[in-house]
């Protein structure tokens, strides 16, 4: 955290640097730079969300005998319990 006796050495380094004319300058570019960057930081344009896209499955889907859980049809334990799958009929 900075402190008081920071603040002023900082612009004690400031005005060695840049000069007391030109601090002020600095000091109001630097607050324009920030206010544009929180404007164009708080309003971003929402992007609409696109629906999901419906994906067909061509098996029925398979149900793990001890959790329920649902099963891929490649899948031959259950990721959840490790309950062996049954082949489906």
């Amino acid at each position: 955290m900075l402190g008081t006796q920071d603040l002023l050495i900082a612009l004690a380094i400031g005005v060695f640097l840049f000069g007391a004319k030109k601090l002020p300058e600095l000091a109001a570019s630097l607050g324009k730079s920030m206010k544009e960057f929180k404007k164009a930081t708080e309003t971003e344009p929402e992007v609409p969300a696109s629906p999901p896209v419906p994906t067909a499955t061509a098996a029925p889907s398979r149900r793990c005998g001890s959790c329920q859980t649902a099963l891929q049809v490649d899948w031959t334990h259950c990721p959840r319990c490790g309950t062996t799958a049954s082949t489906p009929t």
